[in-house]
C-alpha cells in the first residue's frame, strides 16, 4: 500500500473516531442534563435541547423496526468502510463523504445496539422539524456532500463527451 493511502485511510479512520466520539458524548451529556426536564433554550427562536428517545429512523418512521435498522446500518457502514479503505474510491470529496455518512451511522448503530432506541436531542424551534442528533447531522451532511460531488462529476462527464 502507498504511503499516501495509508495516510489517507489513517486520518479518515481518525475522523470517524472523533465525530462518533462526540456524537457519544452528546447523547451522554443530553442523557444527564435534559432527560426528564424541560426544554433547555439554546438560541432562542432557533434551537433549543429537548431529550427524546427514537425507536425508528427520522421522524420516527418505522419505529420498533429495530433488527432491520441494525441490519441495514452495518451492511452499509460495512460496504461503504470495504470501498473506502480497499482503495477504489478515487475522488478524496466522495471518500471524506462517505466518510462522514459511516460515522453517524456508528454513532446511531451503538444507540440502536446498547439502548434499542436512539438519544436525540438538538430541536429547531424557528420550524417544525425533527428532534435529531449529531450522528443524523454526519449522515445528512455526508450524504449531501456526496451526492454534490456526484452531481458535479455528472456534469463534468457530460462535457467530457460533449467536447469530444
Amino acid at each position: 500500500m502507498k504511503n499516501s493511502h495509508l495516510k489517507k485511510h489513517i486520518w479518515c479512520g481518525v475522523m470517524i473516531i472523533l465525530i462518533t466520539a462526540f456524537d457519544q458524548l452528546t447523547k451522554y451529556l443530553a442523557v444527564n442534563h435534559l432527560k426528564g426536564k424541560e426544554p433547555f433554550t439554546f438560541i432562542p427562536k432557533v434551537v433549543q435541547f429537548r431529550y427524546t428517545e427514537n425507536t425508528g429512523m427520522a421522524f420516527s418512521m418505522l419505529s420498533g423496526a429495530r433488527v432491520v435498522f441494525i441490519a441495514l446500518t452495518v451492511l452499509v457502514c460495512g460496504f461503504c468502510l470495504w470501498y473506502l479503505f480497499s482503495n477504489r474510491c478515487k475522488s478524496l470529496w466522495a471518500y471524506w463523504s462517505l466518510g462522514v455518512i459511516v460515522s453517524g451511522g456508528i454513532g446511531n448503530l451503538i444507540d440502536r445496539i446498547r439502548l434499542s432506541y436512539v438519544i436525540d436531542f438538538i430541536e429547531p424551534t424557528f420550524m417544525n422539524f425533527a428532534v435529531f442528533n449529531i450522528a443524523d447531522s454526519a449522515v445528512t451532511l455526508g450524504a449531501t456532500s456526496l451526492i454534490i460531488y456526484l452531481v458535479i462529476d455528472l456534469f463534468r462527464g457530460k462535457e467530457k463527451s460533449d467536447g469530444k
